[in-house]
């Protein structure tokens, strides 16, 4: 995949060099689930959208996912994968969620433009609220018309 230049940090893409820079990304990964409910952040990328790689094993992949599941509460279930980008290994990690508010060791962040931003215990309650009146049912679902059990449907009704 050709993606020279085009990368560049915004408030729903992530880019970092390496995967030693993991607890940052953390960190990102719940500031932008906070604000957008998805993202997607690449490791093997400087800020600037130079694509400089990294080495990407199992291991690599593996140690990405266990990082995330024990830093960043609500749990989720990101979609971690190598990626060529401009003949280089990277490593991109496609994430979602709707159970807001997320923390990153045990803290709450949100993304402001390409950064992230310690939330205040104020800002904490808002989005607290805000969220708690989003109920479940007005929420847009990603299945098709076809996916419908239409026995079920006609049981409901």
């Amino acid at each position: 995949m050709h993606k020279e230049n085009l990368l560049h940090e915004t408030e729903k893409v992530e880019l970092k060099k390496s995967t030693a820079e993991l607890k940052e990304a953390i960190i990102s990964i719940s500031a932008i689930l906070n604000k957008h409910n998805k993202g997607v952040l690449y490791f093997g990328v400087k800020n600037d959208g130079t694509v400089i790689g990294q080495d990407v094993s199992e291991s690599t992949l593996r140690g990405i996912s266990q990082a995330i599941a024990s830093h960043i509460e609500a749990k989720i279930y990101p979609e971690i994968t190598k990626e060529i980008i401009d003949g280089k290994e990277c490593v991109k990690v496609q994430f979602s969620g709707d159970e807001i508010p997320y923390f990153a060791n045990g803290k709450p962040y949100i993304r402001v433009a390409d950064e992230d931003k310690l939330m205040s215990v104020n800002e904490l309650k808002k989005l607290i609220l805000k969220t708690a009146n989003y109920l479940w049912e007005s929420r847009l679902s990603d299945k098709k018309f076809n996916d419908i059990n239409k026995e079920a449907l006609q049981q409901f009704i």
